[in-house]
């Protein structure tokens, strides 16, 4: 049975985490943190867990949850205060799994730019697996330190890497349109994400200067083997949880490609993928349609000579906790969709 800890218990993403290794039929929950005033039963905080797990979580230091007997933690942290926790697991023999951006850029300079905070061990920079299972499944199984993706660049690259594998150098021009529900923001208190702000609305925000930017421009540069940059636009919309990603490519030449066959490129280059589903043409995926799931949804269309992708993800499933748990099952050698269907 494989012993693990949850960091950031209380947080959206920790208590997903928490709600998918409790149907886990190899893992234990050994321990728990979080940054909260006093200790409090996780059933009283989630009225969900009543009767199913009633465990007190409170704020515990690093040397306190080292003394844990565990094999494995989740990192469900702010960016910036993972880097302070994933050295001391990994030290003591733990794998570490990271939700945070800490560990998912290659680059120093462009993390401290992204998230105007130097980083305190800039000797893991770039040691880390990007924990994306259907590009790096391989390196995956191997780590001790992974970087679980983001939402907003899961959904991306998921809709672009059989493209830029395929035809990544004809293709000139790439823009990402992502609408995301609230808790994407975390679970903190701010004005605008109060029911009457954003009740019956819907914003665009850090155009362009987004931090998952260079995270997605990262992987897709990768997969298309020469330097790609997004134009990246988030939108705050009127819902919970969910992303809708709608990418518009456009090619540097004439694009004779049909729908059906950029259809059959993505069905073959996903074939073993369980957690993504391509869509037949003239279908496109909802955001209904993977609510609650670790599913990512893929459709394709062609506008003109554009190609558009549309896909969905649970942006704390497939976004964050679901992507974690997958993660932890290639790493430690259990059924891929183990807990999670």
């Amino acid at each position: 049975m494989l012993k693990v800890i949850v960091c950031g218990a209380t947080g959206y993403t920790g208590v997903e985490i928490i709600k998918l290794l409790l149907k886990h039929p190899e893992v234990k929950i050994a321990g728990m943190s979080a940054k909260i005033d006093k200790p409090v039963k996780m059933s009283d905080e989630f009225p969900e867990l009543k009767g199913i797990f009633d465990e007190v979580v409170e704020d515990k230091s690093i040397q306190d949850l080292l003394k844990i007997d565990a094999d494995l933690v989740f990192l469900a942290l702010p960016h910036t205060v993972s880097m302070e926790f994933a050295p001391h697991f990994l030290k003591k023999g733990m794998k570490v799994i990271d939700l945070s951006a800490d560990f998912r850029l290659d680059d120093l300079s462009v993390y401290e730019k992204s998230y105007k905070h130097k980083h305190s061990f800039k000797e893991y920079i770039g040691t880390a697996v990007y924990g994306l299972p259907e590009l790096y499944k391989d390196k995956i199984k191997k780590t001790k330190l992974l970087a679980n993706p983001g939402c907003f660049p899961t959904a991306s690259i998921l809709s672009l890497a059989p493209l830029m594998d395929k035809i990544g150098q004809a293709i000139s021009d790439v823009i990402i349109d992502a609408k995301t529900g609230v808790t994407g923001a975390g679970r903190k208190a701010a004005l605008a994400f109060h029911f009457s702000e954003l009740s019956d609305n819907m914003w665009a925000y850090k155009v362009g200067a987004h931090q998952h930017a260079p995270e997605i421009n990262q992987e897709l540069s990768k997969a298309a083997k020469k330097n790609i940059t997004a134009l990246f636009v988030p939108h705050l919309s009127p819902m919970k949880r969910g992303i809708l990603a709608t990418v518009y490519v456009s090619m540097n030449k004439k694009n004779d490609f049909a729908c059906a066959d950029i259809i059959k490129w993505y069905k073959a280059f996903y074939k073993n993928a369980p957690f993504v589903r391509i869509y037949e043409e003239g279908t496109l995926p909802k955001i209904s349609g993977v609510l609650n799931s670790n599913f990512c949804d893929i459709g394709i269309a062609k506008a003109g000579e554009k190609i558009v992708i549309i896909s969905c993800i649970d942006n704390l499933l497939k976004g964050a906790a679901g992507q974690a748990v997958q993660n932890m099952n290639i790493m430690c050698g259990f059924k891929e969709e183990a807990g999670l269907l």
